[in-house]
């Protein structure tokens, strides 16, 4: 007989939830698992408190791997740091080693995540306490093993704090000496934690793959595949921090973060640049220039400066001679002239002084002296390998200097034009003077890698710009641009100390500011394909000459001249003798 509806049948009972221990610890809930280690959130009746609990997935298998492990675990349980997770005890329970962490007011970051990831401003904070703990413990001598989401402690107030060091089994050792086995231990560290903050950012693990240490697995050079950021995150990720995640995750090795170190200073040099208004990038730099200067005076600076002694004070076109030999001492020029204090005593809404002849009118012999005086001595704080290095770029610089003079249109001042492309320079030159490893990093980003296997292309290197996000967190010309904010540049200025973009069209202009820009530009790009395999530059200058063509009425006569350093005089004289073809 089938029941009335009216007739309710009673509610089962609810199933009471079987309570587990360990040892004395109830478990609460598991936090996160991998294929080596369990993080469990658990009641400590001892303390009365919760706290975590990181523990292998297995027991050691013999006594000599639980010795190994206890070592281990006490070694890391003294490594004290505000971004490491405070450790309460190392214990053993039925032969299963395990740490119990103080929890306090804090969850994992493997709970807090969501789809939608976080945006960049909040994830970098906490990213880069943790590097600070992480990069505390590779220089302690100890490895994490297996750094995953629910390893990350997100407290309600201090630092983001990692935990489970020492927890995981050691992998079998490697063949080879211990610092070797260590290095990659700490390198494997490095790709775990980059596979975290793509995890962070994009709201869903690399590959699908919740197991960061399975992650790693399928990437070279074990696996074949490629983790990069998407373009379609629901929070839009800066290019910068494009740049630093993916070069943690990169496909080539030897483009990935060697170090914690190095990730921590890239996230510090993004954090800085985007928290303060309009000067991050000066933050980097202030402290090392009021101790070293911006550049250092150029070999042969201190006879240069005696030169200066001897000279009269009418005799100022050969004295800007004397000073644009110098690139620290002409910068530093620019500097003096233009602050709000030289400034100040001219008339409202002068233009900026763009001429070495006119800063010393406005300084005098006197300030000229001191501006030469005041410079360190070549090369300043770098040793022999490094000073060679910076003086290439200079020589650099001064070459797309006599280019732009070359190229510059008719009726405009060739000093102008000169610094111009110096300026342009700048921050290249500044960040080879205070950041010279960080230098060499990006110029080895920037190199086209090998192909991993027969018959694939060579990968082409990445741009200046994404180079140097992946080791600064800001760009170099941002750099520039910032000194030149330092010094009183006006935004007009500014702009003309910038260069065009590789990706940007060059239009036709009729602005004086934009054809000395473009000027000074186009010989920095020649100047550029110098570094080009010498079969690949006669196509590059003329992509050059085309680029620049119309803007500055020059072809590629004009620009194949200009990089041979044949005089403007001596190339009218060809065009007159029908020899330019041959030039």
């Amino acid at each position: 007989m089938t029941p009335s509806p009216s007739v309710q049948s009673p509610a089962p009972a609810p199933t009471a939830r079987a309570v587990r221990h360990f040892g004395r610890f109830q478990l609460l809930r598991l936090l996160g698992k991998s294929a080596r280690t369990l993080v469990w959130l658990a009641d400590d009746p001892r303390v009365g408190q919760e706290v975590l609990l990181a523990m292998p997935r297995s027991r050691p298998p013999d006594a000599d791997a639980a010795d190994r492990w206890r070592h281990t675990a006490r070694k890391a349980s003294r490594i004290d740091h505000p971004s490491l997770a405070h450790v309460i005890e190392v214990g053993v329970h039925d032969q299963w080693p395990y740490i119990a962490y103080d929890r306090g007011l804090a969850t994992v970051l493997s709970e807090t995540l969501g789809s939608n990831g976080q945006p960049a401003h909040e994830m970098a904070p906490w990213a880069a306490q943790v590097l600070e703990g992480l990069a505390f413990a590779h220089e302690a001598g100890l490895a994490h093993h297996d750094l995953q989401t629910c390893m990350v402690l997100m407290p309600t107030h201090g630092p983001a704090r990692l935990l489970g060091l020492g927890v995981a089994l050691e992998p079998a050792a490697d063949a080879g000496p211990a610092a070797q086995a260590q290095r990659r231990a700490t390198e494997r560290d490095v790709l775990a934690f980059g596979l975290v903050m793509h995890h962070a950012l994009a709201g869903h693990p690399a590959l699908d793959q919740p197991d960061v240490s399975q992650a790693i697995d399928r990437l070279p050079p074990a696996g074949r595949d490629i983790v990069r950021l998407g373009w379609t995150t629901a929070h839009p990720v800066p290019d910068a921090m494009r740049a630093i995640v993916n070069r943690a995750t990169d496909r080539q090795e030897r483009r990935r973060y060697r170090n914690a170190r190095t990730v921590l200073r890239a996230l510090e040099g993004w954090l800085q640049a985007e928290g303060e208004q309009g000067g991050g990038p000066m933050a980097l730099l202030l402290d090392r220039m009021r101790s070293v200067g911006l550049l250092p005076a150029s070999p042969g600076g201190a006879e240069r400066a005696a030169r200066m002694v001897l000279m009269e004070r009418e005799r100022n076109a050969e004295l800007a001679e004397v000073v644009l030999q110098d690139v620290a001492l002409s910068f530093e020029m620019m500097r003096l002239v233009n602050s709000a204090q030289v400034r100040g005593v001219m008339a409202s809404g002068s233009a900026p002084i763009l001429t070495i002849r006119r800063a010393i009118d406005m300084l005098g012999l006197d300030g000229v002296r001191r501006a030469a005086l005041s410079l360190r001595a070549w090369p300043g704080p770098l040793n022999s390998a490094q000073g060679v290095d910076l003086q290439q770029h200079i020589d650099r610089a001064k070459r797309a200097g006599r280019i732009a003079q070359w190229l510059r249109p008719a009726g405009y001042d060739g000093e102008v034009v000169y610094l111009l492309a110096l300026m342009q320079n700048l921050g290249r030159l500044v960040v080879r003077y205070h950041f010279s490893d960080e230098a060499m990093q990006i110029e080895r980003l920037m190199k086209p890698a090998p192909p991993t296997e027969e018959g694939e292309a060579e990968e082409p290197g990445m741009t200046e710009e994404g180079a140097s996000f992946a080791v600064l967190g800001i760009d170099i010309a941002s750099i520039g641009q910032a000194i030149g904010r330092h010094w009183g540049l006006d935004e007009g200025v500014l702009r003309m100390i910038l260069r065009v973009p590789p990706e940007a069209p060059v239009h036709a202009s009729a602005t004086d500011d934009e054809l000395l820009r473009l000027s000074a530009s186009c010989a920095n790009e020649v100047v550029d394909v110098a570094d080009l395999p010498a079969g690949l530059q006669p196509a590059a200058l003329n992509r050059v000459a085309q680029r620049y063509g119309r803007a500055l009425h020059i072809g590629l006569r004009d620009v194949q001249m200009a990089a041979q350093g044949i005089s403007p005089d001596a190339a009218a004289s060809l065009r007159r003798s029908g020899a330019a073809g041959q030039a």
